[in-house]
């Protein structure tokens, strides 16, 4: 007597039982962006829907709505489409089109005048705020975070002969790599033994296209003086131990702007933050 059962490699009906082999996330070697596709996704603060995070040809990033429209429904000025991982802000030519997600935020006033299936998406991302904050999945924080107590909230930071403006404060600055485990590596990029920047009131005058801005002083995270690998480190923001391993990839875009004199002017400080954190960096 032979039992009809089927070998434990095998399904009910005898035909092999393969599993496809798992397949690690790789960043190819010419690709403008180090960021993992992995790690392009994220949800809005405000309504807590889904984005998805893409770099400009800036280096700007911006949060788009993760499906296609179709670029008949959405004017012109919001038409967005992505090559080679970076998105610019105009239409490729075909029928669709990705849009920024700031145009469906319910949470927001709309940024244009959006059309009647605009309209319809922006109500279903609505009831879905409703339903995240109502299973307490999702709690709206439009908010900023405060600053710290020993610098601004956004600080100024002068590095590779240019000024970026941090998206939090320098102690909050975390490595955007991932580690081993696939996980976002949690060491901040102000690492005690790397060697520190210094607080500096700066001049910062610049000339925007035909128009010249008067020369004003502010405080600047000042790391110039630091050896160009180590202002590097702090450009791709990344932990000393990932700064030194070969090919590692990004789970999230860094957050520095590069500074704009008119768009980040509430963000200067005309002080010091604290003198004790100062004279600790003027070694």
């Amino acid at each position: 007597m032979h039992s009809n059962s089927a070998p434990t490699g095998c399904r009910w009906d005898g035909s092999p039982r393969t599993a496809p082999a798992r397949r690690p996330l790789r960043v190819a070697a010419t690709s403008p962006s180090r960021l993992l596709r992995a790690g392009q996704c994220g949800h809005c603060r405000r309504c807590g829907n889904r984005i998805d995070l893409y770099p400009r040809a800036d280096g700007r990033p911006i949060a788009l709505h993760p499906t296609e429209l179709t670029t008949a429904h959405v004017p012109a000025s919001c038409h967005w489409h992505l090559s080679s991982g970076i998105a610019h802000p105009h239409g490729d030519g075909s029928a669709w089109c990705r849009i920024p997600h700031a145009v469906l935020c319910p949470q927001r006033t709309p940024i244009c005048r959006i059309s009647p299936p605009l309209t319809s998406v922006r109500r279903q991302l609505a009831v879905r705020t409703r339903r995240l904050i109502d299973t307490g999945a999702f709690t709206p924080t439009v908010a900023p975070t405060s600053a710290a107590p020993d610098g601004p909230d956004r600080p100024l930071v002068r590095m590779l002969l240019g000024h970026y403006l941090a998206d939090s404060p320098l102690e909050a600055i975390r490595c955007v790599a991932q580690t081993s485990h696939r996980t976002p590596c949690p060491r901040p990029v102000l690492a005690p033994d790397a060697p520190p920047g210094s607080w500096r009131l700066l001049p910062i005058g610049h000339r925007r296209g035909q128009l010249a801005l008067p020369e004003q002083t502010t405080a600047v995270y000042d790391l110039s003086q630091l050896p160009p690998a180590e202002q590097r480190r702090w450009r791709v923001q990344h932990c000393p131990t990932h700064a030194t391993t070969p090919g590692a990839a990004d789970l999230v875009l860094a957050g520095w702007q590069v500074f704009d004199p008119l768009l980040h002017a509430k963000h200067l400080r005309s002080g010091l933050p604290n003198p004790s954190v100062h004279r600790s960096g003027e070694r």
